[in-house]
C-alpha cells in the first residue's frame, strides 16, 4: 500500500470516527431530558394523588400502614403534656366563609313545610335519584329539630322543614324555563313523598335574576393559561416531575396533571401543571419527548390571599431557568416579563368587583358559579 494510499485510508477513518460522533453527540442533545437520581425522589416514588375537590370537607385518604415491629413511643399513660406548653401549640386555620349550603344569592329556593317532623330516613328516601336539573345542581336541605341549622337530610335526624334549591347559574350558562320546570317537578315530587306543601317562586322572575347573575359571572370569569416551552432538548415526564416537584406540585387526579396545592387542605389547587397524557401514560415515559407545559390559573376558584398569579410568576419563571424553557402564551409565542404587569392589575380589580358582589373569589358560593 502506498503512502497515499494510507494517508486516504487514514483520513477516512477519522471522518467516519467524526460522523459517528457527531451523531452520538447530536443524539445525546435531542434527547429527552431525563431526572437526575437523588437519595429522596418525591417523583420517584407512587405518588397519592391528593388533588383538591371543591368541597372544603374533602380530604385525601391517608395510605394504609403496617406498625408491626415499630417502636410506637411511650404509652399515652407515661406521656404528659404541660398546660403552658398547650398553649402554644400551632392553631389549624380557621375559614369564616359562609356555610356551604343554599344561598338565595345564586340559587332558586322554593320552601317545603311538612305537617308533621319528618325523620331523616323518610327524607332520604324521599330524595330524588339525581341531584341536577338540566345542568344545574339540584339540592334539598331540612332544618334540623335539634341544632336549628339547615342541612343535607341525616339518618337518624329528624327535620321541622325543608327547601329545596337549585342553582341559577355556572359555566354552563343561566337557568332556562326547562331547567326551572324540572326543579319544580323533583321538589313537587318530594314533597309529596313527605306530605309537604311546597312554596315556588314565580318562574319568570328566577330565570331574569339567573340571566343577570350569569352575565355577571361571564363578564368576571378568568382563567388564565400560559405556555412553557423547551428551548432545546425535549422534557421526560420524570424530569417535569421532579423539577415541579422541588416548587410543591404534587400528583393531580389524572396522568400529566400536577397540582400546586392551597394553603388549607380540601381547596381546589392554586395552579395547575399539565403535559401530554399519551407521554405519562407510555410504557417507558423516560423516552417521551415533552417539548412545552400548560401552567393554568383558575382565578375565581382559589382566593386572592394565596396570591396565585404572583406565584404563578414566580413557578414559571423557576421551571423556565431550571429547565432551559421560556414562557410564551397559548399560541406558543413568548412573552416578556414586562406583559405580565397590566395582567396582575387587571385581576386585582377583578377581585375586588367580586368581593363588591360578596362572591369573593376562592369562596364556596364563586367556586359553585364558576364551576
Amino acid at each position: 500500500m502506498s503512502t497515499l494510499q494510507l494517508s486516504l485510508a487514514i483520513i477516512g477513518g477519522l471522518v467516519l470516527a467524526l460522523i459517528v460522533a457527531y451523531n452520538t453527540w447530536t443524539s445525546r442533545r435531542n434527547a429527552p431530558k431525563r431526572a437526575l437520581p437523588t437519595e429522596y425522589d418525591p417523583a420517584a416514588e407512587p405518588a397519592q394523588r391528593l388533588e383538591p375537590g371543591f368541597d372544603a370537607g374533602a380530604t385525601g385518604a391517608m395510605p394504609p400502614s403496617d406498625f408491626h415491629g415499630l417502636d410506637r413511643g411511650p404509652e399515652p399513660s407515661e406521656h404528659t403534656v404541660d398546660a403552658g406548653d398547650a398553649l402554644q401549640l400551632p392553631v389549624p386555620p380557621f375559614s369564616s366563609e359562609r356555610r356551604p349550603g343554599l344561598d338565595p344569592l345564586i340559587d332558586v329556593i322554593a320552601s317545603l313545610q311538612p305537617e308533621h317532623v319528618v325523620s331523616g330516613d323518610a327524607a332520604l328516601a324521599a330524595l330524588p335519584p339525581t341531584r341536577r336539573a338540566g345542568s344545574k345542581p339540584f339540592a334539598i336541605e331540612g332544618l334540623n329539630e335539634a341544632t336549628q341549622q339547615w342541612e343535607t337530610p341525616a339518618p337518624g335526624q329528624r327535620y321541622q322543614s325543608f327547601q329545596a334549591g337549585v342553582q341559577l347559574a355556572n359555566r354552563m350558562g343561566a337557568l332556562n324555563e326547562i331547567e326551572f320546570s324540572e326543579f319544580v317537578v323533583k321538589a313537587q315530587a318530594f314533597a309529596d313523598a313527605i306530605n309537604a306543601a311546597p312554596d315556588f317562586p314565580d318562574m319568570l322572575q328566577e330565570v331574569a335574576r339567573a340571566r343577570e347573575l350569569d352575565q355577571f359571572a361571564s363578564d368576571h370569569d378568568a382563567q388564565l393559561m400560559f405556555m412553557l416551552r423547551a428551548r432545546q432538548a425535549a422534557w421526560s415526564p420524570g424530569y417535569v416531575q421532579q423539577n415541579a416537584a422541588r416548587l410543591g406540585f404534587v400528583a393531580g387526579a389524572m396522568p400529566g396533571r400536577l397540582v400546586l396545592p392551597a394553603g388549607i387542605q380540601g381547596l381546589p389547587p392554586v395552579l395547575t401543571l399539565g403535559y401530554d397524557t399519551q407521554a405519562a401514560l407510555a410504557d417507558d415515559p423516560e423516552q417521551s419527548a415533552i417539548r412545552d407545559l400548560t401552567l393554568s390559573l383558575d382565578v375565581a376558584q382559589v382566593h386572592r390571599s394565596e396570591q396565585p398569579f404572583a406565584r404563578l410568576r414566580e413557578v414559571a419563571a423557576a421551571l423556565c431557568q431550571a429547565m432551559d424553557g421560556v414562557l410564551c402564551d397559548q399560541n406558543g409565542q413568548p412573552l416578556p416579563a414586562m406583559a405580565m404587569d397590566p395582567i396582575a392589575a387587571d385581576l386585582e380589580l377583578l377581585y375586588d368587583q367580586l368581593d363588591g358582589r360578596d362572591l369573593s373569589a376562592g369562596s364556596v358560593l364563586a367556586r359553585r358559579l364558576f364551576s
